[in-house]
């Protein structure tokens, strides 16, 4: 994992689910892209996928779950969080 952290925050209500990452630079978002894939695979709960930029030149990508009656989208989460060595989540 390169050598700046990803920074992630969690959001969710009933039935639906949001993990925000903040990462700095190319690698980093493909380490994301890959972890999503990865803790996604037999999933039959599709996301929505959307990037931004925040401040200090960081951008961010988002992963949304609508719809979650069955809560995949936690387990999907600790996945990503957890091949991205993130033991913490605001």
């Amino acid at each position: 994992m390169s050598q700046c952290n990803i920074v992630a925050v969690y959001h969710g209500e009933e039935r639906y689910s949001k993990l925000s990452l903040a990462f700095m630079d190319e690698s980093q978002r493909q380490e994301i892209e890959q972890a999503i894939t990865e803790a996604s695979q037999g999933i039959k709960l599709e996301p929505q996928i959307y990037t931004g930029d925040v401040s200090g030149g960081k951008k961010v990508l988002v992963i949304e779950y609508h719809d979650d009656y069955d809560r995949e989208a936690g387990e999907i989460f600790d996945k990503i969080l957890a091949k991205l060595h993130i033991d913490c989540c605001s």
